[in-house]
């Protein structure tokens, strides 16, 4: 893949949508041309971040990823799963139960599934593409569901974990519009159908069901926690609407992890971000100055594993850690970690100029706090930011 379709200085997940694979549009091809002449042309830095910027802003956006593509593929259909008559967690043998993961192949869903098998679950993944989870999950020892089979696979599990969304950093229509709800919503609502028509001694003990940081807005001087009120654009709308599908699932101990912009180095924000600092090119969007409330992957993943097991869990989680800092001093610490300067800033018109009322989603943040987490004894391993990208870079 060309490396204009890859970078991308930074992407804010006020949805929490995440997904790996980049896609583009020929809207903001059109207007790469207008960024490109917008830069002062004597600048070579300026116009290389100005090609990436424009080849690469209507991209994935991390939050939760729709789980494979859209070409499905026939497999056998799994035998019918176990009853596993055990709590969520470990019983006397050690059997821990089965948890299935809708959205697993994706960034945040393959490093879950990675440690609930070291943890000693057995997994089901949930995907549209069987041919994508075997690929990702090659030589692991997991179950594979498509869509057909998704009803019989979530028989006997003793979680279940929604993690599903389409791409929302592009320019928005109002078909981009109704694809991003709707890919949250319907898939939400049909997994808590499959949950809620299983006979209730087969219903699954947990549903963690992702959410965003979405749902309270945008401000620059608020301090959110969960129970702090939902906001008022469109995509506060998008979360409130999401959560309230979760919501209809009967059985299940319910816990919505309202994530955060999510860190590692394979994927997210930092894959893209990276690759530029490294170029001597690197800086945050706009003026730097909107929060960004991150969580480093392996956080996120062992808060999910801990909504699961810990019956205390219910309702809305903020999946942050308990530092946000600002865009620009995160780039000022992800220059540090790399040996590398944060100064060369792309120009708030010029994100407007590509991604129009999309741009919000890259622009703006909130300040986000993990107030339940923490009450309830979660321990953070990276609560710093400096100190997750100095383990992201030397990984």
């Amino acid at each position: 893949m060309a490396a204009t379709s890859r970078l991308l200085p930074v992407e804010l997940s006020k949805a929490g949508f995440i997904t790996s694979k980049p896609e583009c549009c020929p809207q903001a091809l059109n207007s790469a041309v207008g960024l490109r002449r917008l830069l002062p042309s004597h600048s070579v830095q300026q116009q290389k971040v100005a090609n990436n910027v424009a080849g690469c802003l209507p991209t994935s956006f991390w939050g939760k990823q729709l789980p494979g593509e859209r070409k499905q593929v026939q497999v056998g259909r799994a035998p019918a799963p176990r009853l596993q008559a055990v709590s969520i967690r470990a019983s006397s043998d050690g059997d821990k139960g089965t948890i299935a993961v809708a959205g697993g192949t994706g960034f945040i869903g393959s490093k879950l599934v990675e440690k609930l098998l070291n943890e000693g679950y057995k997994v089901k993944v949930l995907t549209r593409s069987a041919d994508k989870a075997k690929s990702v999950f090659s030589g692991k020892s997991i179950e594979i569901a498509e869509p057909h089979q998704w009803n019989q696979a979530l028989a006997g599990t003793t979680g279940v974990v929604n993690l599903v969304g389409t791409p929302i950093a592009t320019r928005w229509n109002e078909e981009v519009k109704a694809d991003i709800k709707a890919s949250r919503i319907k898939t939400t609502k049909r997994l808590v159908d499959a949950i809620n028509a299983l006979p209730q001694n087969q219903r699954p003990k947990a549903f963690v069901s992702s959410s965003a940081l979405g749902y309270y807005g945008i401000s620059d001087t608020a301090r959110f926690v969960e129970d702090s009120p939902s906001g008022n654009d469109y995509l506060a709308q998008v979360c409130r609407e999401w959560e309230a599908a979760a919501k209809g699932v009967n059985g299940p101990r319910l816990v919505l992890v309202r994530t955060g912009i999510v860190l590692d180095k394979d994927g997210g924000a930092l894959a893209k971000m990276i690759p530029l600092f490294q170029l001597f090119a690197g800086g945050p969007l706009g003026s730097g100055r909107q929060w960004f409330s991150w969580v480093h992957r392996d956080d996120l993943a062992n808060l999910i594993i801990e909504a699961l097991e810990n019956p205390k869990y219910e309702g809305p989680v903020n999946g942050t850690a308990p530092n946000p800092v600002t865009l620009g001093e995160m780039c000022d610490k992800l220059g540090q970690a790399l040996g590398r300067p944060s100064w060369l800033p792309v120009p708030e018109f010029a994100v407007r100029s590509l991604l129009g009322e999309g741009a919000s989603t890259v622009l703006e943040g909130q300040r986000v706090l993990p107030k339940k987490a923490q009450d309830l004894g979660f321990t953070f391993k990276y609560p710093e930011i400096s100190g997750a990208l100095r383990a992201i870079v030397a990984s």
